[in-house]
């Protein structure tokens, strides 16, 4: 599996019962924490084996730094932050590689397993299916308005640790379950990400907009136009599929297109199933939302109700 269905990472089957999964992820500061920005970065770049079903198992740091003009000990941090999400994951970390970049730079290149047999795929929808989504949205947002200086403590707080925690629960509550579908909601935001998961396949979503979970303060700042330029790319690309209920409050439109970092997984399961995985995780840090249904649409529309 490649690049044929933007999938979340590649898989090379090695033999009948396992298979590698294999991603990279690469991120520019999010948050001025150091230690916090690991933690970020490696969650984000975890999260793709888990929307793939599988099993992280090694980890390489990727650093671009700009040795001349940052003190070494972010750094440090921001690979100690890092350390500490892969150990979470039970993932070891093997080696890495560093360059001297202008502009910082963290990430990790993930290689995990899975059973060929138990792969999630991002389609595989089935008509009455339903989408539950485990993180809140506004990432895009609120990273942008944080720069603006505009977003409280509290608020960064919580933002910080919705993209730091790993989907690794959500996943595994999942693979309990008549899974059909997964990806994770990331730079191509809810919207793009839930095409991928429709193209080509006669079948369309229909969002309840007043269903889909939302970081605090982000409407605040969506009215305002603190909105980051990935966002109007992302509009601009996919628009063209998306139906819009005629009342429906424009920050929803910019929240469905907002690029995420560290998003939730979008899994498509029964709807019992959905309400179920639901309440399992809603003793955690995660704000998981029952958000969509997977309708018959030879038009494949995307539409916001």
């Amino acid at each position: 599996m490649g690049f044929s269905r933007g999938d979340d990472a590649g898989v090379y089957r090695l033999s009948a019962d396992q298979a590698l999964i294999q991603t990279v992820d690469v991120l520019t500061p999010i948050v001025d924490d150091p230690y916090d920005f690991g933690r970020i970065a490696a969650a984000n770049a975890l999260s793709d084996v888990y929307a793939m079903g599988g099993k992280p198992l090694t980890a390489l740091n990727i650093v671009g730094f700009p040795a001349g003009s940052l003190d070494i000990e972010i750094l440090q941090r921001i690979l100690e932050g890092g350390l500490a999400k892969l150990r979470e994951a039970g993932c070891a970390l093997v080696g890495g590689h560093s360059l001297q970049d202008p502009e910082l730079k963290y990430g990790l290149s993930v290689t995990g397993i899975v059973h060929p047999d138990r792969l999630w795929q991002n389609q595989g929808l089935r008509p009455g299916d339903a989408l539950v989504l485990t993180k809140p949205l506004g990432t895009g947002i609120l990273s942008t308005a944080v720069k603006a200086g505009k977003v409280s403590r509290q608020t960064i707080a919580v933002m910080t640790e919705s993209m730091a925690t790993l989907n690794d629960r959500a996943a595994a509550i999942a693979a309990t379950m008549d899974l059909s579908a997964c990806t994770d909601v990331t730079g191509f935001g809810l919207v793009g990400h839930a095409c991928e998961m429709i193209d080509g396949t006669g079948l369309g979503i229909e969002f309840d907009a007043e269903a889909l979970p939302l970081l605090p303060e982000v409407e605040q700042w969506s009215r305002m136009g603190l909105v980051p330029g990935g966002l109007g790319r992302n509009m601009c690309h996919r628009l063209d599929r998306v139906d819009l209920r005629p009342d429906l409050p424009e920050h929803i439109l910019d929240l469905v297109f907002d690029p995420q970092t560290s998003g939730g997984l979008l899994l498509g399961l029964p709807a019992h199933q959905a309400r179920r995985l639901v309440e399992q995780l809603q003793d955690s840090r995660r704000q998981a939302a029952l958000v969509a249904k997977v309708v018959e649409d030879p038009d494949e529309r995307i539409r916001l109700l």
